[in-house]
């Protein structure tokens, strides 16, 4: 761990973004953590990614710090978060169905009885 390459800066870390991990979650699946950027403090929970469901949050890397086993600085890698206030897009069978409906490739016959 001690490698060159775990020291550089990274382009998506803020100076002074670091995660303090202080339990499991209720569930066993995640761990409850406080997060420090932009001089605020704010809670929140880890959890890992799993093929096929959505995504609630931040996708981060988290770096140990040598001071402490708990303290991680944050290196964010998808910010999940809507800053348009508007939904994910998200396709889903409802809308395969609609869509295939209206621009099938076949055409419903129209010949004269």
């Amino acid at each position: 761990m001690g490698s060159q390459s775990s020291k550089r800066p990274s382009a998506n870390r803020e100076p002074g973004d670091v995660v303090l991990v202080y339990g499991k979650s209720d569930d066993g699946k995640g761990f409850d953590v406080l997060r420090q950027r932009g001089g605020e403090i704010e809670n929140g929970r880890l959890r890992p990614l799993d093929d096929g469901k959505p995504i609630h949050g931040e996708v981060v890397r988290l770096e140990p710090r040598e001071d402490s086993p708990a303290l991680f600085n944050v290196e964010v890698q998808h910010d999940g978060r809507s800053s348009a206030g508007r939904p994910a897009k998200v396709v889903t069978d409802q809308y395969r169905k609609g869509w295939e409906s209206i621009w099938a490739n076949e055409r419903p016959n129209r010949a004269l009885n």
